[in-house]
């Protein structure tokens, strides 16, 4: 240990202050929006990068077995040949759109590196182009002040090497073509990783590749799947792995993939969503609208994260036409309200159907997408003191302010699509990381049992899987629904158990639980509670639990009606001797303080 030590001892993200950090993050935190470019020679065949490649995926989908070739996916270089590349072009298309960085795909899964690697001949170089093409991107994006960043998959299921024996060849393999990335093309902004196959922590040397990164650029920003996925959740089963080198394998900031994370205003994170029906080309049709990728943006944005909006150009290099109506779209929705986007932090009111909030300064921006046809909404009440209203189009907005409530209204003729965008002027300013509640009027009948009184429940648990979702666990007591389709996820065991502690003794009248749709269904879930955490009292079973399992948004109605209980623990426990796991998406209590 103590030679690893030494060898991290240096690394500046290991010792920087809270203010350190929040300046090295800041650019990031700022932009808000960025380009995803999933490219290369899978294009010429219109497949889905990597997944494409019909080859066996050693680790993946249950293939153990070793690599095999793909004749038609991995004979697709010898075809790509994109003279209409332009990376000047594609720099000043995303600026156009309003994206503040881009990432690029290195290499993906099927092992193909678009750049010129000296440690592999299947590459860029070997292809009719002949041209390295992210030193093109990396040369246009500094020259147009564009933040950069390259993505590189650490599996390759074309490498020979990859997942065999110890692993030792490939690991060193691929962290050298890191270091080329990293020596070869100048300043780099963020390293996009995505992850590792196999289980054992122990065949990926992480300290090396972190303390080398550092090394080389040390202002790096690197997301948290260079070892996501890899070995068990406890640092404490990684071996001889210290707690440095576990932190620092989180990275800078989480990645939710293909759907718009949970709202979380205390973690970077950042959504990655494609905008055709595949991460690269497939074709000229399927392409998200224009609308939905601005209400995608609105709702990472209040949420606390950025959108990495992804985009598949063809085999000569241009963007597909759907692609350019969503880019020309969103350029001209953030003309209009970029200033309510860029350089602002989520909250402090929850994301809901209503929409949501953000803040700069002393300006609370309110996003508004459903709202009744008449009438205000109504918000739980701000300690700030409303100088002023209107929305971002110049239109009057009518407001009310007490103790109890914020009322804002905008006449049906001023209220827009996709959302209309309030501002309000505060006498100061709001505190990141705070919150004040939510738009109290989406779900009414929720005030037959209460206001939600588990918003600042922690939570705790019998075992964590490896399929558990931690950066969801805040979504689990607010009434919010995990986007992944769960948010705990115990290993399977005999009487797997979870408890939310409320904090205090508190008059609970309701609480209503939830889970996706599956076939897992959870007959003999019991709740018990408890005001000490050692005297409980079982309140309810589930025998059957049937289409209650999966709730309606309305998820008091599937909820365990438990009038005037005083508790300050809840336990839910699967009885029965069977090992198997307790998943859950959603946990609310409802009651009195």
């Amino acid at each position: 240990m103590s030679g690893v030590t030494q060898k991290l001892s240096g690394v500046p993200q290991l010792q920087e202050s809270s203010i350190q950090r929040d300046e090295r993050m800041r650019w990031f935190r700022d932009a808000k929006f960025g380009m995803f470019i999933h490219w290369g020679p899978c294009s010429v065949g219109q497949k889905e990068i990597g997944w494409g490649r019909e080859g066996n995926r050693p680790w993946d989908i249950n293939r153990l077995g070793p690599r095999q070739d793909d004749p038609e996916y991995d004979n697709y270089y010898k075809e790509f040949n994109p003279t209409q590349y332009d990376p000047d072009a594609w720099v000043k298309f995303a600026k156009s759109s309003g994206m503040k960085y881009m990432v690029l795909i290195t290499k993906h899964h099927d092992g193909f590196s678009m750049f010129n690697t000296k440690l592999s001949t299947y590459n860029i170089m070997n292809t009719p182009y002949g041209k390295d093409i992210v030193r093109m991107f990396v040369e246009a994006c500094r020259h147009h002040d564009m933040k950069c960043g390259l993505y590189y998959s650490t599996r390759d299921w074309y490498h020979p090497d990859y997942l065999v024996g110890d692993n030792r060849k490939y690991d060193q393999w691929y962290r050298n073509q890191v270091k080329e990335l990293l020596t070869n093309y100048g300043k780099i902004d963020m390293m996009w990783f995505d992850h590792v196959g196999g289980r054992d922590w122990g065949r990926w040397k992480f300290d090396e590749l972190f303390a080398m990164m550092y090394r080389l650029q040390p202002h790096l920003l690197v997301n948290n799947r260079a070892a996501k996925f890899c070995g068990p959740k406890s640092p404490e089963d990684r071996g001889p792995s210290s707690t440095d080198i576990v932190k620092m394998t989180e990275g800078d900031f989480y990645t939710p993939e293909g759907r718009i994370g949970s709202m979380d205003i205390e973690k970077d994170w950042e959504s990655c969503i494609h905008v055709g029906k595949g991460w690269s080309y497939r074709g000229e049709d399927g392409f998200k609208g224009p609308e939905e990728c601005i209400r995608m943006l609105v709702s990472c944005v209040t949420g606390g994260g950025n959108l990495l909006l992804n985009f598949g150009p063809r085999p000569d290099g241009t963007f597909a036409s759907g692609e350019a109506a969503v880019a020309r779209a969103a350029g001209e929705w953030l003309g209009r309200y970029g200033d309510a986007i860029y350089g602002t932090r989520g909250g402090p009111y929850r994301n809901g159907p209503w929409g949501g909030s953000c803040h700069k300064e002393n300006r609370l921006f309110l996003f508004l997408y459903d709202w009744p046809s008449v009438g205000p909404l109504s918000f739980d009440p701000i300690p700030r003191r409303v100088l002023s209203a209107r929305t971002l189009e110049g239109a009057p907005v009518t407001f009310n302010q007490d103790v109890h409530r914020l009322e804002v209204d905008v006449p049906l003729g001023d209220r827009v699509i996709p959302v209309t965008v309030i501002e309000l002027t505060l006498d100061q300013a709001i505190e990141p990381g705070t919150t004040y509640g939510a738009a109290r009027m989406i779900n009414p009948t929720m005030t037959e049992y209460g206001h939600i009184i588990s918003e600042h429940a922690t939570l705790a648990m019998s075992s964590m899987s490896t399929h558990d979702c931690p950066e969801d666990h805040p979504c689990l007591f607010r009434g919010e629904r995990s986007d992944r389709g769960y948010a705990i996820h115990t290993e399977p065991e005999e009487r797997p158990w979870v408890v939310a502690d409320l904090g205090e003794v508190k008059t609970v009248k309701a609480v209503a639980i939830e889970n996706r749709a599956c076939d897992q269904r959870s007959d003999g879930l019991v709740l018990s509670v408890s005001e000490d955490g050692t005297s409980w009292a079982e309140v309810w079973r589930a025998v059957v639990w049937e289409e209650k399992w999966h709730a309606v948004v309305t998820h008091f109605h599937a909820g365990i009606d438990v009038p005037g209980r005083r508790a300050r623990y809840l336990r839910f426990e699967l009885d029965g001797e069977s090992p198997r796991p307790l998943i859950l998406q959603r946990i609310t209590a409802f009651g009195e303080e």
